[in-house]
């Protein structure tokens, strides 16, 4: 398949001529209608109702117990691995082929990332590896602590990552993450609207985390939100969220050490016009997803798809070029033509921050870096 014959497509498909970028976001509802009311109202900030209302709409989306809203995804992140009880000098397992925000959010707890490879399957943590790794690097204290046999450190939580809203097979890693007593808190960044089996990505661990940043999905300009397996977790994580302030009419006490994670209400207004709109949403995603399918059939470049297991939102739709060549000639005359695509990321464990981590053998996330391209992917009302 010629380039040229993909930047036409893609071209034809978004009915463009203008520059194609890779997630734009789309208002098509009642955005301006409720952040307007915000305006109106002067609640513009973490007090207001749209926060309860969007946090109350996601639970039911959703289908988890509670829902606690907060700035951003990497502060979701982070407030969920604090209530995970990550602590200055653990480890905290995730996998090489991800953002650097969930390494980040794993680093400013004080605490290392272990790298473990991903699932061709998936392209998100193999819970095969992972056991492999477990089985020859880690033990049990008698207290159920799970610590690495090299540095002594305890292994405290593992953070697997949809990837590009590809669900993880969450079963296999819960069962591996139950038997070795580690908390898994899921990266869901990327995934709102897919679905591991029959349940909503971000909610199968004991904490998951999303992103409303401006190219997911849907947005809430930034923002993000922690999904939590019992209302007990989540009561304490929205307490500590929101600077841990004991209620009372006038006072100021605060019963013990709290971020301020809060969700201004004008991001969450937004958040409750696009929450109403995301099925349309997912519907035409899906029609991009197999108009791209059906258009790579035959040809040298593979259409990465859901898993078997899974309903993905294909929030990024993903080709697998033959060669790291191919791949880079792609990039270059897409680009050049004013239509986005770009690489998968950098492995975490090749970045200056992260080079002396701890790791397995990598070889599934190395083959993918060198050939994974993400093509233009907003959404469009198109039928398939």
């Amino acid at each position: 398949m010629s380039i040229n014959k993909l930047i036409t497509f893609i071209k034809d498909t978004f009915e463009s001529s203008d520059p194609i970028p890779l997630h734009a976001p789309l208002f098509s509802g009642n955005e301006q209608l409720y952040v307007g009311e915000t305006i109106t109202s002067s609640y513009v900030s973490s007090v207001g109702r749209f926060v309860s209302q969007f946090e109350k709409d996601i639970e039911q989306y959703t289908d988890t117990k509670k829902a606690v809203s907060t700035v951003n995804g990497t502060a979701a992140l982070n407030a969920a691995l604090y209530m995970a009880g990550v602590q200055r000098g653990d480890i905290v397992i995730t996998q090489a082929l991800t953002f650097v925000a969930t390494c980040n959010a794993i680093f400013h707890m004080g605490a290392d990332p272990l790298f473990i490879d991903v699932s061709k399957v998936s392209m998100g943590l193999c819970p095969s590896s992972l056991r492999t790794y477990l089985e020859e690097n880690a033990y049990l204290n008698n207290d159920g602590s799970c610590a690495h046999k090299t540095t002594k450190q305890l292994i405290r939580a593992v953070v697997p990552m949809h990837t590009f809203g590809h669900p993880v097979e969450m079963d296999e890693l819960m069962n591996v993450c139950n038997a070795w007593k580690l908390t898994v808190v899921e990266d869901a960044a990327e995934s709102l609207g897919s679905f591991y089996k029959s349940k909503h990505s971000g909610t199968i661990g004991r904490y998951g985390i999303t992103s409303f940043n401006g190219n997911k999905i849907i947005t809430t300009g930034g923002g993000g939100m922690v999904f939590c397996s019992n209302s007990r977790d989540g009561n304490r994580l929205k307490h500590i969220t929101t600077t841990a302030k004991v209620s009372h009419q006038y006072e100021y006490f605060h019963d013990e050490p709290g971020f301020n994670y809060r969700m201004p209400n004008l991001n969450a207004a937004l958040g409750c016009a696009q929450l109403e709109v995301l099925s349309e949403y997912l519907k035409f995603k899906r029609n991009l997803a197999m108009r791209y399918l059906e258009f790579f059939k035959s040809s040298e470049i593979d259409f990465f798809t859901e898993p078997e297991y899974a309903t993905s939102n294909y929030w990024l739709n993903t080709i697998i070029c033959p060669d790291k060549s191919f791949r880079d000639k792609l990039l270059i005359e897409t680009n050049n033509n004013n239509v986005m695509t770009r690489p998968i990321w950098t492995l975490m464990n090749k970045l200056p921050a992260f080079k002396d981590c701890l790791k397995g053998p990598l070889d599934n996330s190395e083959w993918f870096e060198s050939r994974v391209v993400n093509i233009p992917s907003s959404v469009t009302k198109i039928n398939f």
